[in-house]
């Protein structure tokens, strides 16, 4: 079975946090982040708060969830919070990762949380993989699956280009727009190989 990807999950982010006030300095503030599911138009959503004014800095979460059997749960929990200097003076503030993966403690400092199972933690916890590192795998395997997204890119660029040559050169939109075709060209060389196209 392969690994789950970060992308479709719900998550958390230190950016977002400072970004929206969470983590000025020694204060207390409390809201809610929403997520839109794309497809089917339905939200959902967690209540935090954060604490950056006592000695033990934290983001507390709360929200319910409800499991196949319609089953309600309820999730009430803190997340530590630490910091690193940065070199402009101010400090970036991490997630302290609290759960146990195979029975070890993680622990780890990082940027983001997904929701990956019942509690938000890092992706190494959930052995979470990222969907451009499986397009990548993907790609080498099936050769067909980047034609079709060149085809997407070409189309883009033949929008985009209002000049192709320039004193007698390429342009750099040009330049990608050959480059995506020679590799277009190339595909198509290996799939008539295989025998994918007759």
């Amino acid at each position: 079975m392969g690994r789950s990807e970060v992308d479709s999950l719900k998550k958390i982010q230190t950016w977002w946090l400072k970004k929206h006030g969470y983590l000025d300095e020694n204060c207390w503030k409390s809201g809610g982040i929403k997520w839109t599911n794309g497809w089917s138009g339905t939200e959902s959503s967690v209540c935090i708060s954060v604490d950056t004014y006592h000695e033990d800095p934290h983001l507390q979460i709360t929200y319910t969830q409800t499991d196949q059997d319609g089953e309600k749960k309820n999730f009430d929990y803190k997340i530590p919070l630490t910091t690193t200097p940065c070199y402009y003076g101010s400090k970036r503030y991490w997630f302290i990762c609290p759960w146990y993966a195979n029975g070890i403690y993680c622990g780890r400092r990082v940027g983001v949380l997904y929701l990956g199972g019942d509690y938000f933690g890092c992706r190494h916890c959930y052995d979470l993989t990222y969907e451009s590192r499986n397009e990548n795998r993907r790609y080498k395997l099936y050769p067909l699956f980047s034609v079709l997204t060149d085809f997407k890119k070409t189309d883009d660029l033949e929008d985009e280009i209002k000049r192709r040559y320039y004193a007698g050169k390429p342009t750099r939109k040009q330049r990608r727009l050959d480059k995506i075709h020679t590799r277009m060209s190339y595909y198509n060389m290996l799939a008539r190989e295989k025998g994918l196209f007759k």
